[in-house]
């Protein structure tokens, strides 16, 4: 089956304003800005993400949420988005914050039909007490919080049942992908995509390098084409627009080479 779309904008124009979307990526690494832009330019709102963080303030998540089409957050950092902080600290955005181990596994969850799990991460804390602020009114009060987790001991030790993720869609980014919706990423770009991947009903990849069905060894794909329902070509442009969140660099020395 040929899961190729013409363009971004065909393959998201069905995601109505109030969807659940996962969204691969890590930081600014892996993440599918072309989809993210084709939803923007949808007029797309009322969107419940479930992402690893929500991008930065004009790259990314963080340009759906700079234009307020973000109502709620599933995520486990948010530290480099001044808007983010901005809009839940106002009242204005709802954040459920996870631990990114468990934000990982309730993804890979909802994709491998496993309703819920026991963890050890968060026993003891207000993640199995409940009580964390998910959202605050415009006064700072708390005005929607954190529910109370059924917790179990195993072996003398707590553990906190977490429920699974299922999205209505997923968006990702690979570096490689057949017709067939069989994906390869690379290097650490790989992070929460597969996840992402596996728990959309109905899942978007946009690949950098579209090949035809037999030309990705099976033992190298990383998602297979059973969790991908459409896939969109880039352009050598978008495939090559990729921003760098933080850059490090090392002065020179003296007698180094240039």
């Amino acid at each position: 089956m040929d899961k190729v779309v013409a363009s971004a904008a065909e393959a998201v124009a069905d995601i109505p304003s109030g969807a659940t979307l996962s969204v691969g990526g890590f930081g600014l690494c892996g993440i599918p800005s072309t989809l993210i832009d084709a939803l923007l330019e949808a007029g797309i709102s009322d969107i419940e993400a479930v992402s690893n963080n929500c991008g930065v303030d004009d790259w990314g998540l963080g340009k759906l949420l700079m234009e307020k089409r973000i109502r709620r957050m599933v995520s486990s950092y948010v530290g480099e988005n001044k808007e983010f902080a901005r809009q839940y600290l106002s009242g204005e955005l709802e954040v459920e914050l996870t631990p990114q181990g468990t934000l990982a596994e309730r993804m890979r969850a909802g994709g491998s039909g496993i309703p819920a799990f026991f963890t050890a991460t968060g026993g003891g804390t207000q993640i199995a007490e409940g009580g964390l602020p998910w959202k605050y009114d415009a006064d700072g009060n708390v005005e929607v919080a954190s529910p109370p987790k059924e917790t179990r001991d195993f072996d003398g030790r707590e553990y906190v049942l977490e429920e699974a993720i299922v999205a209505d869609f997923g968006l990702v980014r690979a570096w490689k992908g057949d017709r067939h919706g069989n994906l390869v990423y690379r290097d650490s770009a790989r992070n929460f995509n597969p996840l992402a991947a596996m728990c959309g009903k109905v899942t978007i990849a946009e690949v950098e390098h579209l090949v035809e069905p037999g030309e990705l060894d099976p033992n190298d794909i990383h998602t297979p084409g059973v969790y991908v329902q459409r896939v969109v070509a880039l352009t050598p442009e978008q495939a090559a627009e990729k921003r760098i969140e933080k850059r490090t660099v090392t002065p020179r020395t003296a007698g180094q080479e240039a």
